[in-house]
């Protein structure tokens, strides 16, 4: 007996030096963001002042007693305190780097992998109206195998995107009665399915979602995750379900980028992200030169568009331009922080970064070391600019530009540019989401190594008198449907809408 409770008491102890730890690491970085925020967020005195004081004194002690009460929520409460800011580019993140837990394994946590013969399956299957059998998906190929031990089907990679072949990545039971009959077989023609999503971080746990079988069991759904087509020997036919159905489950927002002309005096480009889509919005204006410049109308859809870089839309801007407009830049914050982060900057540069790179990093910096504790602005950006096209195109006259609450960042940029523009009308039921005033974000690691924050560098000089953030951009023509985040690369009412009221003629 004695043993016994010498054993528990070890193990209590054990337990509280581990919530300790837990507790006393999460604090760290809790006071390390807090710090981090007074000192170099570009935003702070603009709006911690008066009342946001207390208020945000008041927020900080509430957020100490849950970090002492649930240290494993530290992630939660971190970024907690940075929303308080209400700026998207002020977060923090967990860090999938440093953290060691946080390493892909051989096998998911199914704990083993599974070999596959896909011919053999995919004739096994032929006709089949039960799960089983080969799905395709634009994320890569699924074998979904019976599991004759517990009956239930497994969703094992064949070439699915960040998975190796023969990880298991789902298991499905069927809705209602884990999958088995009373005979411990999977019940006929099931089209609904429990399903226990697996993972192969290390550390990271398994979740549960549903799944079902649509379109006469041609389409498994995976809930608000993906959808699959069931594998035929027309490889043509599988692509062309896959691009044309639309999930009854989707997952988020799905808006892609997809381009075409509308009417004899219409066209249409929808450039859902500035980041990483610039050889594409730019390969497509050439592309269909002659068909934009013979048409009147132009729509330009940026529902979705969270922003990215200011040098993805400047052909798009070239289309809507109609004469120089001032434009506000910004300017950076030389706190000690910032100015050592430009320092390893020069010292280790990113790959990829050039002589004109390093030779634009070294004049801020300098600058940055002149007015320490100041505001500079960038030497080679000059202050306040006229900016200028060479051409104004006679084609497009009209142009309709849809917006929604998930503008941000660049994609504001773009509106403010744009707005400037005579040919140009702003469509959609709310505001941008106004994330703009300040930018340039870089991301540090906190002293647990666990998470990363991401703060903002820059301000911008439209402040004080126009600030967008909180605010965002007003649509000057209302659209009366409900929203669609699920467009995909399908058009909707809202680009038909705009299409006839463009064409209808109506001036601005």
């Amino acid at each position: 007996m004695i043993r016994k409770t010498i054993i528990t008491v070890l193990i209590l102890l054990l337990a509280f030096r581990v919530s300790f730890s837990q507790e006393s690491s999460c604090m760290n970085d809790f006071i390390f963001v807090v710090a981090k925020v007074k000192a170099d967020y570009p935003g702070y005195d603009v709006k911690i002042k008066g009342d946001k004081v207390t208020e945000l004194a008041l927020f900080e002690q509430d957020l100490r007693k849950k970090i002492a009460l649930y240290p494993d929520s530290c992630g939660l409460y971190l970024d907690e305190y940075c929303r308080f800011f209400r700026d998207h580019h002020l977060k923090v993140r967990r860090n999938p780097g440093p953290d060691k837990e946080w390493v892909q394994g051989d096998t998911s946590s199914y704990g083993k992998n599974i070999a596959v013969d896909t011919n053999a399956l995919f004739s096994k299957t032929a006709g089949s109206k039960t799960i089983e059998g080969l799905w395709v998906s634009g994320r890569g190929e699924l074998a979904v195998l019976k599991d004759q031990l517990s009956g239930r089907y497994l969703g094992v990679s064949v070439s699915m995107v960040h998975w190796k072949p023969g990880q298991v990545m789902f298991e499905f039971s069927s809705e209602g009665q884990s999958g088995l009959n009373g005979n411990n077989h999977p019940q006929a023609n099931d089209t609904a399915f429990n399903v226990i999503e697996h993972t192969t971080w290390k550390g990271a746990k398994t979740s549960k979602t549903k799944a079902s079988l649509h379109l006469n069991r041609h389409v498994l759904e995976i809930h608000e995750q993906m959808f699959l087509v069931r594998k035929t020997s027309s490889p043509r036919n599988d692509l062309a379900l896959i691009g044309s159905y639309t999930p009854l489950y989707p997952n988020g927002g799905n808006i892609y980028f997809t381009y075409g002309i509308l009417s004899d005096s219409t066209f249409f480009i929808r450039a859902n992200s500035f980041d990483g889509f610039k050889d594409k919005i730019e390969k497509t204006i050439k592309d269909h030169w002659i068909d934009i410049m013979s048409r009147p109308n132009l729509v330009i859809d940026i529902r979705g568009n969270g922003g990215g870089q200011d040098p993805e839309w400047q052909m798009l801007f070239s289309l809507l331009y109609t004469g120089p407009f001032f434009s506000k830049g910004v300017e950076w914050y030389a706190c000690e922080d910032n100015i050592k982060l430009y320092e390893n900057g020069l010292k280790n540069p990113v790959p990829g970064q050039n002589e004109e790179d390093m030779k634009w990093t070294k004049a801020l910096l300098d600058e940055m070391k002149k007015h320490q504790g100041e505001y500079v602005i960038h030497p080679m950006m000059g202050h306040d600019d006229w900016a200028r096209f060479d051409t104004v195109y006679k084609n497009p006259k009209q142009v309709g530009i849809i917006i929604n609450e998930r503008n941000g960042s660049s994609a504001e940029q773009f509106l403010l540019a744009a707005k400037t523009s005579s040919k140009v009308t702003l469509f959609g039921d709310q505001n941008t989401a106004g994330v703009l005033d300040y930018s340039n974000s870089v991301a540090i690691d906190l002293p647990s190594g666990k998470y990363y924050m991401r703060y903002p560098m820059t301000r911008s000089r439209r402040l004080p008198d126009n600030p967008i953030d909180n605010i965002g951009i007003r649509p000057d023509v209302f659209i009366p449907y409900p929203p669609n985040y699920q467009l995909f690369d399908k058009l909707d009412v809202w680009v038909e809408f705009v299409k006839d009221w463009l064409e209808a003629g109506v001036a601005k």
